[in-house]
C-alpha cells in the first residue's frame, strides 16, 4: 500500500514539472541574454550595422576589432574615403561604471589624435549584438552585430 503512494505521489510530481515546464507560449520572443559589459565580453569583431536607426549606404562600412588583454581597437571604415580603401585608426578604450546610465565607454586615438567625439552608454550587450547611445546625445545610436572576420582587415600568414 506504501508503494503504491509512492508511485502516486511520484507521477504526480513529474507530470506537474511537465505541465510547468511546457507551459504556454506567452507570444513574447525569446530574447538573447544581456552580458555584463567588461574588457572580456565586448572584445572580437564587430560591424556597424545601424547608424542612428538607418542602416548605412551601400559600399559604406564600420568595422571594430576590439582586444581584451590591452584595451585597445582598431577601426576600419570608409566613411571618409573616395575608394573602396579602408581607412584604419586605433587607440585604447576605457569602461567607466556610471550609478545611473550604467557602463560608459570613452576611448581616445593613437598618434595624440585626441578622444573619441562622445561617451558612450552600453545600452545592450549580448553575445551577437550591442548597442551604443552618446551620451550627450541620446539621438546618436549605432548598432553593431558581431562577425567572425573583418573582410578589409589584413590577414596574418
Amino acid at each position: 500500500m506504501d508503494m503504491i503512494r509512492i508511485m502516486k505521489a511520484a507521477a504526480f510530481a513529474a507530470m506537474a514539472f511537465l505541465a510547468l515546464s511546457c507551459s504556454k507560449n506567452d507570444g513574447s520572443e525569446w530574447q538573447e541574454p544581456q552580458l555584463e559589459v567588461n574588457a572580456n565580453n565586448i572584445s572580437g569583431k564587430w560591424e556597424l550595422v545601424e547608424w542612428n536607426g538607418a542602416p548605412l549606404a551601400d559600399g559604406t562600412y564600420v568595422y571594430l576589432n576590439i582586444f581584451r588583454n590591452d584595451r585597445t581597437y582598431a577601426m576600419y571604415h570608409n566613411m571618409d574615403s573616395f575608394a573602396d580603401v579602408p581607412h584604419v585608426v586605433s587607440g585604447s578604450y576605457y569602461i567607466d561604471m556610471d550609478v545611473e546610465l550604467g557602463a560608459v565607454i570613452r576611448g581616445n586615438y593613437d598618434h595624440d589624435s585626441g578622444d573619441w567625439a562622445h561617451r558612450y552608454v552600453v545600452k545592450s550587450l549580448t553575445a551577437s549584438s550591442m548597442v551604443w547611445v552618446a551620451k550627450d546625445d541620446e539621438s546618436f545610436v549605432q548598432v553593431f552585430g558581431r562577425i567572425e572576420q573583418i573582410p578589409v582587415e589584413p590577414q596574418e600568414n
